[in-house]
């Protein structure tokens, strides 16, 4: 079986997927958030980003064609900013830190 044919494969992709397209819409509004409204967002977004990292994980170790594929296009793509998978993540991090270092001056 493909790595994309399992159903836990991409039940995960999808709930990911929606999450971040509802995190999303909903950041468009962080700046009238009160503070609890934004530790939340925070929060949300530092969950999403760990299951996001398991997820790509599962896309490392898998010996599947696909999923070594899928790698190597997301290492290209961000390859093309300069950036590696790891960075991104931690990049993703370090605004989100200073996001909440943010809050507690609030």
């Amino acid at each position: 079986m493909s790595f994309f044919d399992s159903e836990i494969v991409q039940q995960e992709a999808r709930s990911l997927f929606q999450d971040y397209q509802s995190l999303m819409e909903l950041g468009g509004d962080y700046g009238k958030f009160d503070r609890e409204g934004k530790k939340l967002f925070i929060d949300k977004m530092e969950e999403m980003m760990e299951r996001y990292q398991i997820f790509m994980k599962r896309f490392e170790l898998s010996d599947d064609f696909m999923a070594q594929m899928t790698m190597k296009q997301l290492q290209s793509q961000l390859g093309n900013f300069g950036m590696t998978p790891q960075q991104m993540f931690n990049q993703m991090q370090s605004t989100l830190e200073r996001m909440k270092s943010e809050l507690d001056k609030l």
